[in-house]
């Protein structure tokens, strides 16, 4: 096996890392103008290693090293390159980039199976309110009226921002895998926490996936003039919105040990004026986590807090559910080759669980799956702040190399 190229790796992440940029971090929402020239510059940066590519109806990315047996399913692995709103440069671009140079390391091996490297679609949520949505529809978990609609205040919609991709939603069947399409499939990604920072590890073995409950509460009040109306006769939306965000903190913070998280990552506030007493308020709420019984614990006790809100405050909320995953196991038979790898290549590990989704949760519908991380400093993601060493990235790319020619074999 060629050595891992250092130079090679952070030269591709730095690259990526200029489209999008300004100085409150890195833009570059799925679908847009921006995904789409970094997407055509990593192609034309690895052009000298004749892969076969070729792009789906939904904007998926597929970057192929043919095998000796085109017959045999494919070994895949890989991530994505959008990123969220003023982001970091390690999410995702880590996996493709680590993808490319594990294919660059096999040139001089003997596979039987191809290699694939997919660019999934539309990892973030940040554009449309959903995340995984490439992964989600190529492996069949969801379908694209789902999403067709969804849409940021004064954006596109999702099935307007595939078709000016260059997609087609009415073809989406033909972007379906079935089951055993891929042998396996390998994802590499940063942390986005800070145990194997803190634990001195060099390697994540992750086990389980976190998976996404994400929904939209609603809150109905009235709006008044701020200095005619006195404060006993306000039905303030964004006093009621405030009390649920306290509400939705606790609710996570009693189910802390097992794991779950509850955020409010986004407030729109009708009318939105100095003057006004707001009117409508829409939160954004991510409740994640590994334990099922624990996320309906803690969905259930918002949903009582909503209910206690709306009767003293005299507001009207209303849920509005966008997705809600289950946790999903990865594949321990993989788990324990890279366990042995680590072993072999001399690297310390850790096996641990995911608290982030990530396109790997989707792919056990079709393919064992199993995921690696490395490190990353502080733990700090989604966040201009974001950063990972190159001698972490290439050690976890000696890894995921190593899994790839072995399942190629």
């Amino acid at each position: 096996m060629i050595p891992v190229n250092k130079q090679r790796v952070a030269d591709l992440i730095a690259g990526l890392a200029k489209f999008g940029k300004t100085d409150a971090g890195i833009t570059r929402l799925a679908y847009t103008s921006t995904d789409k020239a970094a997407q055509m510059w990593l192609l034309k940066e690895i052009e000298y290693m004749n892969l076969e590519v070729r792009e789906d109806v939904l904007g998926n990315l597929f970057i192929r090293k043919p095998g000796l047996d085109p017959n045999q399913p494919p070994v895949a692995c890989g991530s994505h390159l959008d990123t969220v709103i003023h982001g970091g440069a390690y999410d995702g671009m880590c996996g493709v980039v680590g993808a490319l140079e594990a294919i660059h390391m096999l040139e001089d091996e003997t596979l039987r199976r191809s290699i694939e490297v997919i660019v999934f679609r539309a990892e973030e949520s940040s554009r449309f309110g959903f995340a995984t949505i490439g992964s989600k529809l190529i492996t069949g978990k969801a379908r694209p009226d789902k999403f067709a609609d969804a849409a940021r205040k004064d954006d596109i919609s999702f099935k307007e921002a595939v078709k000016e991709w260059g997609g087609n939603l009415a073809e989406y069947e033909k972007a379906v895998l079935k089951p055993g399409a891929y042998k396996c499939f390998a994802e590499m990604h940063i942390e986005q926490g800070k145990v194997l920072e803190e634990t001195g590890h060099q390697i994540g073995i992750v086990h389980n996936i976190a998976a996404p409950t994400r929904f939209k509460l609603h809150i109905k009040g009235m709006a008044d003039h701020s200095g005619a109306t006195p404060m006993g006769f306000r039905k303030d939306a964004l006093v009621s919105a405030s009390k649920m965000v306290l509400a939705i903190e606790t609710a996570a913070i009693r189910e802390k040990d097992h794991g779950t998280v509850a955020t409010v990552g986004i407030v729109e506030v009708d009318p939105g004026s100095i003057n006004v007493v707001p009117g409508r308020v829409t939160l954004w709420v991510d409740l994640r986590g590994v334990d099922t019984e624990s996320i309906g614990r803690t969905l259930k006790e918002i949903r009582q807090a909503a209910q206690g809100t709306a009767r003293t405050d005299g507001v009207e909320i209303e849920e509005e559910m966008l997705t809600s995953d289950a946790p999903v196991a990865l594949d321990e038979k993989l788990a324990a080759q890279s366990e042995a790898i680590c072993k072999e290549q001399k690297k310390s590990f850790l096996h641990m669980n995911s608290g982030a989704g990530h396109d790997a949760m989707h792919m056990p519908a079709i393919c064992p799956t199993t995921m690696l991380f490395i490190p990353c400093r502080g733990g700090i993601s989604h966040n201009p702040e974001e950063y990972a060493k190159n001698e972490d990235i290439c050690a976890g790319i000696e890894v995921l190399a190593e899994i790839l020619k072995r399942e190629a074999k």
